[in-house]
């Protein structure tokens, strides 16, 4: 390659570029840049090469008879190119990478994971759990689910499911809870990391400016769920948190008040990205458990 050496490879595609496009203009937009930089790009090469590439007319640029043979072999030479820098990108869309925090990985996702495999048998999941916002566009993650309020830079962010909060207790517990004025009574179980408090429940049944007692305190949602199990106290869970273990009657929601937090479950994926198959499978495939779940928990 000692002869292309000899020229500067933005030349080069300043020249193919106005050649196949027929304008200065044209040129300019699509490679991003001037029509002052195309025509002095055009100028350097045509010094490098020692030809005369374009006549200049008042209609614009006519390609010389040396250009009616050169401009074909420079634009298989570009699409070649461009060829082997897609390929290089190219992702493998048999494996889908998702990032979902641990809590929703542990207490919805793992459930499930069956019914996906069994519905997409070619496409394998590589689960990142994490509560870190990883960055979409250097991760190397295909999509991800995140709760709160949708804008977050540098994603496009789709609206899953509207977070509704809601006591959740023990079988043993719930006896004890008839109206909701009886839940004060109750020790609490906190989630020492939550989004909201108490009072985003409580006020909305009458009881706003109540305390609970807390009984124990977790920097984690999922152990917080766990305590209730063990019947350690109530505490405010969520759809995609408590809903296997309502399904399965380890846990009892014991009012029929759900409220709106102000956040939601969104899918969120590289916004410069197009989106595969895989990833659109994944997605209504969430969606449609989704639904389902909320059916069986009477929430629908």
């Amino acid at each position: 390659m000692k002869d292309l050496n000899a020229v500067h490879l933005n030349g080069l595609r300043a020249v193919e570029a106005a050649g196949r496009l027929g304008s200065l203009q044209a040129a300019a937009e699509e490679l991003g840049v001037t029509i002052g930089a195309v025509s002095q790009q055009i100028i350097k090469t045509e010094k490098q090469l020692g030809r005369i590439l374009f006549e200049r007319s008042p209609r614009g640029l006519v390609a010389t008879l040396f250009s009616e043979s050169f401009l074909p072999r420079l634009t298989s030479g570009f699409e070649t190119l461009d060829q082997a820098v897609a390929s290089a990108r190219r992702r493998d869309e048999t494996i889908l990478t998702i990032s979902v925090a641990p809590v929703f990985a542990a207490r919805w996702l793992v459930h499930r994971l069956d019914h996906f495999t069994e519905k997409h048998p070619d496409i394998r999941l590589r689960i990142d759990a994490t509560t870190a916002l990883a960055n979409l566009e250097t991760s190397g993650v295909d999509v991800g689910i995140r709760v709160g309020s949708g804008n977050w830079p540098g994603v496009r962010a789709e609206l899953l499911l509207e977070q509704e909060i809601f006591p959740v207790c023990s079988p043993a517990i719930a006896e004890k809870l008839k109206e909701p004025k009886d839940i004060l009574d109750i020790p609490a179980v906190i989630d020492g990391r939550s989004m909201f408090s108490w009072e985003t429940w409580l006020r909305d049944v009458g009881l706003s400016g109540k305390q609970m007692t807390a009984r124990h305190v977790f920097n984690d949602a999922s152990l917080c769920l766990d305590a209730a199990i063990a019947g350690q106290g109530v505490m405010l869970a969520w759809q995609t948190l408590a809903g296997y273990s309502i399904v399965e009657g380890r846990l009892v929601v014991p009012y029929p008040v759900r409220v709106k937090t102000g956040f939601a479950h969104y899918f969120v994926t590289p916004p410069s990205r197009r989106e595969t198959k895989t990833v659109s499978a994944f997605k209504q495939w969430v969606r449609a458990e989704i639904a389902e779940s909320m059916q069986r928990l009477g929430f629908a």
